[in-house]
């Protein structure tokens, strides 16, 4: 069985192209304090250090860009650490939804699903140097969004991470249940990521 994250791995996924603000990789410690615990997050450190990253999550800063790759070497390094199902990477998104800064300036002002679904590329930008989302489709009467992302292929984790943060956005508008699905990927093949969310 191929190994989940290296020391190889790591430093390979270190060279992707872009850059992730210090939030994305916070929340995701978060999450593990939160569920685990200061002893989960030590376990998180330590895996992180055992494939050559050593980061200490506290010391981040939330609104600096660092290198794209540390955002998938720390979901990797969670599913290393913890054999996290793709149901608890989903909840991982919604966390990191909840409790970001950046979406909630946004989120004050747009009260509706087509305002926030027009502001989808530059919450986007907010968050990563690559990769271009935009709303293809915003149907109130199907009670359906759909969204394409470009220029942005990480890993097929992080699409599982994408979409619990999706939905997370729309369930903030709508406040109803709301289902993310990825109905293309690059990683099967696609040349972009599509996401249908209803609710």
């Amino acid at each position: 069985m191929e190994e989940l994250i290296s020391k190889q791995i790591a430093d390979k996924l270190m060279g992707a192209e872009g850059e992730a603000r210090g939030i994305a990789l916070k929340s995701h410690a978060e999450f593990i304090l939160k569920e685990l615990g200061p002893e989960g997050l030590k376990r998180l450190e330590d895996t992180m250090t055992e494939i050559g990253c050593p980061i200490r999550y506290k010391e981040l800063e939330s609104m600096k860009f660092y290198p794209m790759g540390m955002e998938i070497i720390t979901l990797l390094a969670i599913k290393k650490a913890f054999g996290f199902d793709d149901k608890k990477f989903e909840e991982i998104g919604t966390f990191g939804s909840k409790i970001s800064l950046i979406l909630r300036i946004f989120m004050k002002y747009f009260i509706s699903i087509k305002l926030v679904a027009n502001q989808a590329p530059n919450i986007w930008r907010k968050y990563y140097t690559v990769g271009d989302l935009k709303a293809t489709q915003v149907d109130a009467d199907k009670k359906q969004v759909i969204l394409k992302l470009e220029n942005f292929k990480l890993h097929p984790l992080h699409c599982i991470h994408l979409k619990g943060y999706f939905a997370s956005v729309v369930k903030m508008v709508i406040k109803g249940n709301v289902v993310c699905q990825e109905t293309k990927c690059p990683f099967s093949g696609d040349e972009y990521h599509e996401f249908l969310i209803k609710w």
